[in-house]
């Protein structure tokens, strides 16, 4: 009688599992395939996407996009990492945020917005590089990873040119008007 009793509780267990609701059974699958895809792209990612390449000489980021274009999620990813080099460098973000929740003795539901604005006017990354892309397939979309870095003083060539082109304008803007100043100082005075 004890077994029977021990049994019973096993097979009801066993009877709840298995279930012929096709509707059940679809939303499983669907869940199943999402966190397939999930732990896929966990698996895929490149180990910079958990840990940032540390140097003396750059600052890394890194941007991951998914899209039905492999262009545009390679686009995307690329605007995830610039904007994250503009705020390693000094730039500003306007972000809110609204979030919603309830909770019942069953359930609980959730609504998220996130807006952000990313602002570099005062920021400038020129030198910026794209040092490694890797594009995998995630379902029937593209998954692309970005890793970029801006390199730092000297090692910054496309920003040492700037500035030295810059000084230059500036030397020619000022030798032009010390001239013109020592040739109106230079004048007889009526």
């Amino acid at each position: 009688m004890k077994r029977l009793f021990a049994i019973v509780p096993l097979v009801a267990a066993l009877a709840a599992c298995g279930t012929t609701d096709q509707y059940q059974k679809r939303a499983e699958a669907e869940r199943e395939r999402q966190e397939k895809h999930v732990e896929q792209a966990l698996d895929r990612a490149p180990k910079w996407m958990r840990e940032l390449p540390k140097s003396q000489s750059a600052v890394y980021q890194n941007g991951s996009a998914v899209s039905a274009d492999m262009n545009m999620s390679a686009t995307k990813a690329k605007t995830m990492a610039f904007g994250k080099i503009c705020m390693s460098a000094g730039g500003q973000v306007n972000q809110q945020s609204k979030i919603f929740q309830t909770d019942t003795a069953n359930a609980s539901t959730e609504f998220s917005e996130l807006a952000i604005k990313s602002f570099c006017p005062g920021v400038d990354i020129t030198g910026v590089e794209v040092v490694e892309i890797k594009q995998v397939a995630e379902g029937t979309r593209f998954r692309s990873y970005v890793l970029v870095a801006l390199p730092l003083g000297e090692a910054n060539q496309l920003q040492a040119r700037k500035d030295r082109l810059r000084q230059e304008s500036t030397a020619e803007a000022r030798s032009r008007e010390a001239f013109r100043e020592m040739d109106r100082n230079s004048r007889p005075q009526q």
